[in-house]
C-alpha cells in the first residue's frame, strides 16, 4: 500500500506557472507508474499526465500537452507536474494517483491509490 500527499496548487493568474509535488509514502515508490488527474466543479475528474516507473514513458492530455511536464525522484519518492502558461479552464482540484500495471495509463479506473487533492484556482 501507498499513501500520497498532493502539494503546490494555489491561486494563480493566468499565464503564470505552478509545480505541484506529490509525495508517496509506504511501499517502494518505484514499483508504481504515476499519474495526474484533476477535477473541476461540476465535471468529471480527467486524465491530465502519466509518467512510468522509470519516467521513460510518459502521456499527456492534449490540452495540456506542451504546457505541462510530469517528473518523478524515485529517490525523493515524489512525482511533479511542472504547469506552465496556465489557463483558466486549468482550475480544478489536482490529484495524484499510483498505478502497478500503467496498462491504461488515462483512466482513472485503473489506479490503485489516490491522493486527498490539491486546488489550483487560475484567475485575474
Amino acid at each position: 500500500q501507498v499513501q500520497l500527499v498532493e502539494s503546490g496548487g494555489a491561486l494563480v493568474q493566468p499565464g503564470g506557472s505552478l509545480r505541484l509535488s506529490c509525495a508517496a509514502s509506504g511501499r517502494t515508490f518505484s514499483v508504481y507508474a504515476m499519474g495526474w488527474f484533476r477535477q473541476a466543479p461540476g465535471k468529471e475528474r480527467e486524465f491530465v499526465a502519466a509518467i512510468s516507473r522509470s519516467g521513460g514513458n510518459i502521456f499527456y492530455a492534449d490540452s495540456v500537452k506542451g504546457r505541462f511536464t510530469i517528473s518523478r525522484d524515485n529517490a525523493k519518492n515524489t512525482v511533479y507536474l511542472q504547469m506552465n502558461s496556465l489557463k483558466l479552464e486549468d482550475t480544478a482540484v489536482y490529484y495524484c494517483a499510483a498505478d502497478l500495471t500503467f496498462s491504461r495509463p488515462s483512466y482513472p479506473t485503473t489506479y490503485d491509490y489516490w491522493g486527498q487533492g490539491t486546488q489550483v484556482t487560475v484567475s485575474s
